[in-house]
């Protein structure tokens, strides 16, 4: 908006110099008028009895000369360079006109005329044209004056998107419409600036978008981008850069060329290609622009690379040679759709200098051509006043000796002016022409009997009144496709073609349509051919690899550089229990807390659960050894049912040995619920068991051990009246089982045990546990154990001394010295071990001391009974008391002599 301010008050202030210069001119006494200077123009001009006349700028040379430093005076600058390419242009501007006119159904009252320039490809040129266009007249000084009044109806050009820039800057201060063919600068969408810029070409914006997507498709991460000296070049680039970084994508070096050849320039861009592990590089740049740039590239041979052409050249006769394509081959770049054009090859044969002596430009066209001199022709051609790649200027002016016979064939010569196979922009300038067409159709049929502010009569209108027209038309063109306006002046929908630069079998470059761009108001789609070949310019001729760092594999996440693009980083391996599944993760996932990374960290798996198991060889073991005590139980069992009725069975309470013995048994077995996965039932069970088994023994041997006591302390006092009836130890057992298995039920109903899964002892493990759910419960349940084995072994000790022949008294004594031993060990042992090592020395504890009790208690009665018989008698076992008084006689197998309540019973009465 500042722009167009400052480019207003300029064109006030020289209509105000304009208007004070006129009357100054008027107050002398001698009045002339004259034109101080020309702008050094030519094109051309078909305007009379045409209702509106529509002007057109192309780039029918390439460049300007240099100015001479030894003039002062400011001249406009001559053109050298004769473009083909502009030259079609041109006349297909003039077909198309010609066209509209014959036609009956637009503008069916009114014709079309037409003004054009040369703009040489330049902005000095582009402005010069612009201001004759509004000022009608070739002054180099101009005053504004638009002597032409409101019969321009607009312009087609001006070509280069810095030369549109230019112009329209002065065409829009009068909103003087302006339709573009191939200015796809970004900036011209800005309507503050451009308010009466209008094309028929896709923005850069779309074109930026096509290119990330296409580097994205083929896994390309670092770029480079090369780009024009000029409002197309750093504009398209901006664009670009800014796609890139919201796609996650790097570019390696961005530099200029420059548009007045610079060796210094050239070189700073030529290095940063050379020294740069990039090996696609984006080109923003029109083919003339980029003609200097191929020779460097020739000049230090750099192949190898491949290049993302922007539409300016893809392209491009100019640069598709044969002894360009080994370093230029397999470019992929974006062009506007082709058509064919009716009637044009023909209207473009239709050419001779001699139908016009005046027309330089069709004379200049035939030298060049032909490389011959028109007979009588002052024109030249061939100029080249460019500095070369050594620094030096060439000042050559290519005349030949050779006349010009015009004879010469069109049809011999292939040159890109008949090139008709191609026809993109050419197409494109065929649409700008019909867009004005339409435009002002629609302002020839506004209602006039309801006029609104925005109807005029032809040729009374103003430009401001058919922009209003420009923004809304719409029309099929020949080939069927429409085309449609934004407010931005940019076409609505569209496609570009995806080219790719490969041979055809006479060694020709070719353009090889891969795939399209689509795109709409909010779509985008990049569609390839499935059948579709595409030619890799590497030493592979494989997909060209180009990144700064290679992509980080599954296990693996990104590690930044401080100062580096995001492109070039650091593989760090994921953390233990992280993992990346996926190439170029940059953060390392947790696994979740039933799973554990794999040994690549590429990948949760479930992690091992550990338990003691059936089938190990810990397990199996101590299975082995859990079963064969309960049949060494057995047995002790089956031969005490068998010998029964003998005095060593008879000897101390028969019962209370068979309940030792069972309870023995259930320990030997309950051993097994800790083996094997832990369920609810296992872990509620299995320490509920061994507290009872383990009751229901000691308090068995409980009521042995006080039997011995109180036998002892008859043989310590010399007294008969102590003793204990059967009933009594069976009631202590039973006793101890009832208090055993309250406090069972009660921790089984208020704090049961559980499954629960360990996974803070080992993190690559979940250790599948039993959770015995209080630890106070859990020690009350054994403290009854606990209290019952220490009074077992107090009692047994005490009456170890007792006079028999067999001595049971210490054989239970050791085997509760035994007892403890193992189960004091068994502490810090189980604490210091984790997982199933836990529960297997658990059950290591709970054998070691059943397998303790079960031989020190009954190996020795069966020694006797099995191996030695003899000894199994009354005499045997029995034996005396080494006291004074003899007539008290302490046998294991002496029977009471009386039954009554009152009297004396035997001491270790069965």
């Amino acid at each position: 908006m500042a722009n167009r301010r400052t480019y207003l008050v300029l064109g006030v202030l020289l209509f105000v110099w304009a208007e004070l210069g006129t009357k100054g001119q008027e107050e002398e006494e001698e009045v002339t008028c004259r034109l101080l200077g020309k702008f050094d123009l030519n094109g051309y001009v078909d305007a009379k009895n045409h209702s509106v006349v529509i002007g057109g700028l192309f780039p029918i040379h390439s460049r300007t000369i240099p100015e001479n430093e030894s003039i002062l005076e400011p001249v406009s600058a001559k053109c050298e360079g004769f473009n083909f390419r502009g030259f079609r242009w041109m006349k297909t501007m003039i077909h198309t006109i010609q066209e509209i006119n014959e036609r009956k159904d637009i503008l069916p009252q009114h014709t079309l005329g037409y003004q054009i320039f040369d703009s040489c490809f330049t902005v000095s040129k582009a402005m010069e044209s612009a201001l004759v266009f509004l000022t009608g007249q070739e002054e180099n000084k101009p005053n504004m004056r638009n002597s032409t009044g409101s019969y321009l109806a607009g312009i087609v050009g001006s070509g280069g998107s810095a030369l549109s820039i230019a112009a329209s800057r002065l065409l829009g201060l009068y909103y003087v419409p302006q339709v573009g063919y191939a200015s796809t600068s970004s900036v011209l969408s800005d309507k503050y600036q451009f308010p009466s810029y209008f094309r028929i070409v896709p923005s850069d914006n779309i074109q930026s978008q096509a290119m990330v997507k296409l580097i994205q498709h083929f896994g390309w991460v670092w770029v480079g981008t090369i780009a024009s000296d000029d409002d197309y070049g750093k504009y398209g680039v901006k664009v670009f850069k800014e796609n890139v970084e919201s796609a996650n994508l790097c570019v390696a070096f961005s530099e200029t060329i420059p548009k007045v050849y610079s060796n210094e320039k050239m070189q700073k861009a030529v290095n940063a290609i050379k020294g740069s592990s990039a090996k696609v590089i984006v080109l923003y740049a029109s083919d003339l622009d980029l003609s200097p740039f191929v020779l460097e590239m020739v000049y230090h041979n750099i192949t190898d690379r491949t290049w993302i052409a922007s539409e300016a050249w893809i392209t491009s006769a100019l640069l598709a040679k044969p002894e360009y394509f080994p370093y230029f081959g397999g470019s992929i770049g974006f062009a506007v759709p082709r058509s064919d054009i009716p009637g044009l090859k023909e209207f473009l044969y239709d050419v001779h200098p001699s139908k016009d002596p005046n027309d330089v430009l069709t004379i200049e066209f035939w030298q060049t051509a032909f490389n011959c001199t028109w007979p009588n022709s002052s024109v030249p051609y061939n100029l080249d006043h460019r500095v070369n790649m050594t620094g030096k200027a060439d000042q050559l002016e290519a005349t030949s000796d050779r006349l010009c016979t015009g004879e010469e064939r069109l049809e011999d010569l292939k040159n890109t002016y008949l090139d008709v196979s191609q026809l993109r922009i050419t197409n494109n300038v065929r649409q700008a022409v019909y867009t004005l067409a339409y435009a002002l159709d629609e302002l020839s049929r506004c209602d006039k009997e309801n006029p609104r502010w925005h109807c005029a009569y032809i040729p009374a209108f103003e430009p401001w009144q058919l922009s209003y027209y420009m923004r809304r038309v719409k029309f099929t063109a020949h080939d069927g496709k429409k085309i449609e306006l934004n407010d931005d002046g940019d076409l609505d929908a569209g496609h570009y073609d995806i080219l790719n630069w490969q041979t055809d079998d006479n060694g020709e470059v070719d353009f090889v349509k891969i795939g399209e761009y689509n795109f709409r108001t909010s779509k985008f789609e990049m569609v390839f051919a499935k059948k579709s070949t595409i030619f890799w310019n590497t030493e592979s001729s494989k997909l060209p690899h180009s990144v700064c760092t290679d992509v980080c594999l599954p296990g693996t996440r990104k590690g930044i550089r401080q100062g580096e693009p995001i492109c070039c980083f650091d593989c760090i391996p994921c953390a233990d229990g992280h993992v990346s599944e996926k190439p170029g993760e940059r953060e390392c996932t947790q696994c979740g807390e039933d799973y554990w990374s794999n040994a690549d960290r590429s990948k949760c798996v479930l992690k091992e659960v550990e338990f003691l198991a059936y089938d190990e060889a810990l397990g199996f073991t101590l299975v082995i050894l859990s079963i064969l005590g309960a049949l060494v139980a057995l047995a002790v069992t089956v031969v005490y049912v068998l010998y029964r009725n003998t005095p060593l069975v008879q000897a101390n309470d028969r019962e209370l040995s068979f309940l030792i013995q069972v309870a023995l048994l259930i320990i030997m077995l309950s051993s097994l619920i800790f083996i094997g996965k832990p369920h609810t039932w296992s872990c509620r069970a299995r320490q509920v068991t061994l507290a009872l088994s383990f009751t229901l023994c000691l308090s068995s041997i409980l009521g042995k051990t006080i039997s011995l006591f109180l036998a002892y302390r008859i043989s310590a006092s010399k007294t008969r009246f102590l003793s204990m009836r059967p009933v009594f130890r069976k009631l202590i057992v039973l006793l101890s089982v009832l208090v055993e298995t309250g406090i069972c039920i009660a921790y089984l109903l208020m704090r049961p045990p559980r499954v629960y899964k360990n996974m803070e002892s080992q993190v690559i493990k979940i250790i599948l546990e039993c959770n015995e759910g209080s630890i106070e419960f859990l020690c009350v349940v054994f403290g009854v154990d606990v209290l019952l084995a220490f009074l077992c072994f107090l009692s047994s000790f005490v009456a170890r001394q007792l006079p028999d022949n067999y001595y049971e008294g210490k054989c239970i004594t050791f085997g509760m010295l035994a007892f403890f031993i193992i189960w004091i060990s068994f502490v810090p042992a189980y604490l210091s071990t984790k997982g199933k090592f836990k529960v297997a020395v658990e059950i290591f504890a709970i054998l070691a001391s059943s397998y303790g009790l079960l031989g020190c208690i009954f190996a020795p009665k069966c020694f006797i009974i099995l191996l030695r018989p003899k000894r199994n008698t009354a005499e045997t076992v029995g034996g005396r008391v080494p006291t004074v008084d003899k007539s008290i006689q302490l046998t294991s197998a002496s029977v009471s002599s009386e039954r009554n309540e009152t009297a004396v019973s035997t001491v270790l009465d069965d």
